[in-house]
C-alpha cells in the first residue's frame, strides 16, 4: 500500500489545493475541481427557473458550469440527468456586458433606464435580451440598446414570432434552449431599480415555461433579492413553486474537501487518494471518491480525524473537531457556506505551518479555533455589501456579549441611533431592500432571525453566531474569544 502523506504533505496539500481563489467571480469551474453535491440536483434541471443562493453558495460556479459542455457532461454523468446533454445554453447576463454578449454592461443598463422612460422600460429591457440571446436578426442589427429596446416597444409582435420560431426550431432538434441569468445585484447600483429589473426578469422567465415547451430560463439570484422583488403579476405564485435552493449538508461540506484534496495535480494528492479505497479515473485527470467518502459520514469523520485529530483539544471536554468546525462556521439557519468552508480550512493549515509546525496532525486544533475569525471577517463583509443594513445593526452591539436580552439589543439600538442611520442609508444608498420596518425593534430582530444573523433561545435572548459574532468583536462567555 501507498504511504499516507507526511504531516508537511498534507499541509501543503490543504493549502495547495484549497488555496485557488474561493470568488466564483474569478475562480472558473475545471473539470477536476468541478463538485456535484447531492442536493444540487434540482437546482441544474432545465425546467427549475428559479435557483436561490446565499453569496458563496454556488450560484455563479454552476452558472459558469452549464456553459461548458464538457463540464455539462460531468453534471449530466453525476446526477444521472441526460437531459443536460441536449440542451443549449445562453448567457443572458452576468458580470460584464459587451459588444460581444447579448446583454449590456451594468453601466450601459443606467444610462438606458435614463434614456428610454417608460412604465413597462423594464419588461422592453429583457424582450431585448431575450431576443438578442436568441439571436433574432432584426435587433441585431441595430447598433445600440436604445435603438434596440425602441425597436422592441414598436414591434411587440415581434418578440413573440422570435419565441414560436425558437421554440419550434428548438423542438426540431430535440434539444432545450436555456437562457441563464446570474450576478443580478449588479444589475443597478439603485436596489430599487435593481428590484424592479429582478422582478421584470421573473415575469418574462415565468412566461417562457408557461408559453413555450423547449425554452427556458435559469435564474440565479441571492434569496433576500428574490423576496425584495415585487411580484404582482399573474401566476407568480408558481415562481416559488419551481424554484430550488442551493444549500450544503454536513456531507456536502466533507465531500466538498476530500474531493479537492484528492484532485489536486500532484503526488501528494495520489498518496491521499490510495488511502481511502478506490477513486475512479475519469477524464483528463479527474477522481471520483468512493461513495462511502462523499456521503457516509463516519468514513468522513474518520478521514477528517486524520486531518485534525479527534478532538478542539487535548480530550472530548472541548468538542469533536468533525462536528466543531462546521457548527461553528454555520449562520443561525444552520447553513455553511462553501467558500468559508474552504477558507477557515486553507488558513488553518496556513497557521498550524506558521505557529504549531511540530504539531502531529495537520491542523492543530487551535489554528483550527484561530481560522474562525479570517472565515468571520470574510462573512461580515459580504454581509455588508449584501444585506447592508442587517450588518448595521449589529455593529451597534460591538464590544458586548451574547446571550442579549431583547432589551439589551433595543437599548444599543436607541443609543447608536439605528433607526435614524437606516433612514439615512435608504436615502442615501437606494437601500430599498432595507428592513420591513425600520422605526421597530421587535419587527428588526424578528427580520434578522429570519436572516439567520440572530438566533433566539428558548428563553428569548438572543445570540449570534461565531460567523458573524467574531469579526462584529461581540463576546460569548465560554465561546471561541475575540481578537484582543
Amino acid at each position: 500500500m501507498t504511504a499516507a502523506p507526511t504531516t508537511d504533505e498534507y499541509r501543503t496539500l490543504i493549502t495547495r489545493a484549497l488555496g485557488v481563489a474561493l470568488d466564483a467571480d474569478t475562480d472558473s469551474p475545471d473539470l477536476r475541481r468541478l463538485f456535484t453535491p447531492s442536493s444540487h440536483r434540482l437546482a441544474l434541471d432545465p425546467d427549475v427557473t428559479v435557483v436561490r443562493g446565499a453569496r458563496g453558495t454556488g450560484k455563479t460556479y454552476w452558472a459558469k458550469a452549464l456553459t461548458d459542455p464538457e463540464l455539462r457532461e460531468v453534471a449530466a454523468r453525476s446526477y444521472m440527468m441526460p437531459r443536460l446533454r441536449r440542451v443549449r445554453v445562453t448567457t443572458g447576463f452576468t458580470t460584464g456586458g459587451g459588444s460581444d454578449t447579448p446583454y449590456p454592461s451594468k453601466r450601459k443598463i443606467a444610462r438606458l433606464l435614463r434614456e428610454v422612460a417608460g412604465p413597462e422600460v423594464f419588461e422592453f429591457f429583457w424582450y431585448t435580451v431575450v431576443m438578442m440571446a436568441l439571436g433574432v436578426p432584426e435587433i441585431a442589427s441595430i447598433p445600440d440598446w436604445a435603438g434596440r429596446i425602441r425597436w422592441a416597444e414598436e414591434n411587440e409582435d415581434a418578440y413573440e414570432d422570435a419565441l414560436r420560431k425558437a421554440d419550434r426550431e428548438a423542438r426540431d432538434s430535440g434539444e432545450t434552449r436555456v437562457l441563464l441569468f446570474d450576478a443580478l445585484d449588479h444589475l443597478h447600483a439603485d436596489r430599487a431599480t435593481a428590484d424592479r429589473l429582478v422582478s421584470a426578469l421573473f415575469q418574462v422567465a415565468l412566461e417562457l415555461r408557461l408559453t413555450t415547451g423547449a425554452l427556458r430560463a435559469k435564474i440565479f439570484v441571492r434569496p433576500d433579492m428574490y423576496d425584495s422583488a415585487p411580484k404582482r403579476f399573474p401566476d407568480a405564485s408558481k415562481l416559488g413553486a419551481n424554484a430550488a435552493d442551493l444549500e450544503w449538508s454536513r456531507e456536502n461540506l466533507y465531500g466538498l474537501l476530500f474531493h479537492r484534496l484528492g484532485n489536486d495535480p500532484s503526488a501528494e494528492a495520489a498518496k491521499f487518494r490510495a488511502q481511502y479505497g478506490e477513486w475512479r479515473a475519469e477524464d483528463e485527470g479527474r477522481f471520483i471518491a468512493p461513495v462511502d467518502v462523499i456521503a457516509d459520514e463516519k468514513c468522513q469523520e474518520k478521514v477528517f480525524v486524520s486531518l485534525a485529530g479527534p478532538y478542539m483539544g487535548t480530550d472530548r471536554r472541548k468538542g469533536h473537531t468533525f462536528t466543531w468546525v462546521p457548527n461553528h462556521l454555520q449562520d443561525g439557519k444552520g447553513r455553511v457556506s462553501p467558500r468559508t468552508w474552504l477558507l477557515a480550512l486553507r488558513s488553518a493549515a496556513a497557521l498550524t505551518t506558521e505557529r504549531y509546525a511540530g504539531h502531529p496532525y495537520p491542523l492543530h486544533y487551535e489554528a483550527i479555533r484561530e481560522s474562525l475569525h479570517e472565515a468571520s471577517r470574510v462573512r461580515v463583509e459580504e454581509l455588508t455589501e449584501d444585506i447592508a443594513w442587517a450588518a448595521a445593526a449589529i455593529e451597534q452591539l460591538e464590544g458586548g456579549q451574547v446571550p442579549m436580552e431583547p432589551s439589551h439589543v433595543r437599548q444599543c439600538w436607541e443609543r447608536g441611533g439605528l433607526a435614524e442611520t437606516l433612514r439615512r442609508m435608504r436615502e442615501d444608498d437606494g437601500e430599498s431592500s432595507g428592513p420591513r420596518d425600520a422605526g421597530d425593534p421587535l419587527a428588526l430582530i424578528e427580520e434578522l432571525v429570519d436572516l439567520g444573523v440572530l438566533t433566539e433561545r428558548t428563553s428569548g435572548a438572543l445570540d449570534l453566531p461565531d460567523v458573524y459574532r467574531l469579526a462584529f468583536n461581540i463576546g460569548r462567555k465560554g465561546g471561541v474569544p475575540r481578537k484582543a
